[in-house]
C-alpha cells in the first residue's frame, strides 16, 4: 500500500524532469545530436594537434614501459609531419629532470614548438597562446607521462576548455602500473577518449587513397618496443 501511495508522487517528479526534454525546441535537439556525434571520437585532418608532455631524460629509469612510450611517441610525431598537424612539447622542469629525449628531439618536425615548465599541466600561458592563435584546433592527440599527474591534468583542463581529447594509451605511462590504470579509467569517465596510436592514425587518414597511405602504414609495421600493459 506505501509504494502505491507512492507511486502517482514519482509519477509526477519524473515528469516534470522529462518535460523539458520533451518540449525542446528543434534547434535544441540538433544542438543534442552535435554534442552526441562528437563525443563519438571522430577526428580529421584540419583540426587536429598532438600534444607530447614531458618525456625526459630523467624519467628512463623511473616510468613504467618508457621504451614502449618513447617508441610509440617517435612514431605518431613522424606521422604528425606527415599528417601535417602541429606538435606541441613540453619539459616539466627540465634543469633538473633533463631535456626531451634525444629519440624524440631527432625526428621533431622543424615548425614543432618546445616549452619549458613547472606547471604540471601542459596549458602554460605560450600553449594558451598558441591554441588561441590556432582557433581552429578541436582535437588534441596526447601522449606522454606522468599519466596520474601531467597528463590527467592537461587533459583536465582541455576538456574543461572545450577541446576533445584523445589519450593514446600505447603512449601514456606512469611508474606505477595503479597510477597509470587509475588516471586512465578516471579521464575516461571524465569525457576523454582512450585510444591508441594506430587507431588514431587510420582515422585521420580515413581512407585507402590518402596520398600518403603507404607511408603511415610503414609507420606501423616497423619492429615496436614490448607494448604497455592493458587496461
Amino acid at each position: 500500500m506505501h509504494a502505491l501511495r507512492g507511486a502517482p508522487f514519482r509519477a509526477s517528479v519524473i515528469s516534470r524532469h522529462l518535460a523539458p526534454a520533451l518540449q525542446a525546441r528543434p534547434e535544441s535537439v540538433a544542438a543534442m545530436a552535435t554534442a552526441a556525434r562528437s563525443s563519438l571520437g571522430r577526428i580529421a585532418l584540419g583540426d587536429t594537434a598532438l600534444f607530447v608532455c614531458d618525456i625526459q631524460e630523467r624519467f628512463r629509469e623511473a616510468i613504467q614501459g618508457f621504451p614502449a612510450v618513447v617508441d610509440v611517441s617517435r612514431r605518431m610525431i613522424r606521422a604528425a609531419e606527415v599528417f601535417q598537424i602541429p606538435v606541441i612539447v613540453t619539459e616539466q622542469y627540465p634543469k633538473a629532470l633533463g631535456k626531451t629525449v634525444s629519440e624524440l628531439t631527432e625526428v621533431l618536425p622543424k615548425d614543432a614548438q618546445v616549452f619549458e615548465k613547472t606547471k604540471f599541466s601542459m596549458l602554460i600561458d605560450e600553449v594558451s597562446e598558441f591554441l588561441t592563435r590556432r582557433d581552429d584546433i578541436k582535437r588534441i592527440l596526447i601522449v606522454g607521462i606522468e599519466a596520474h599527474v601531467c597528463v590527467l591534468q592537461t587533459t583536465l583542463e582541455l576538456l574543461d576548455r572545450g577541446y576533445e581529447v584523445h589519450i593514446l594509451t600505447d603512449a601514456v605511462s606512469s611508474r606505477y602500473a595503479l597510477d597509470r590504470s587509475t588516471a586512465l579509467h578516471r579521464l575516461s569517465k571524465a569525457g576523454a577518449i582512450l585510444t591508441t596510436s594506430e587507431t588514431a592514425s587510420f582515422q585521420l587518414m580515413g581512407n585507402t587513397t590518402y596520398p600518403n597511405f603507404k607511408a603511415i602504414s610503414a609507420l606501423f609495421k616497423e619492429k615496436k618496443a614490448d607494448s604497455l600493459p592493458g587496461l
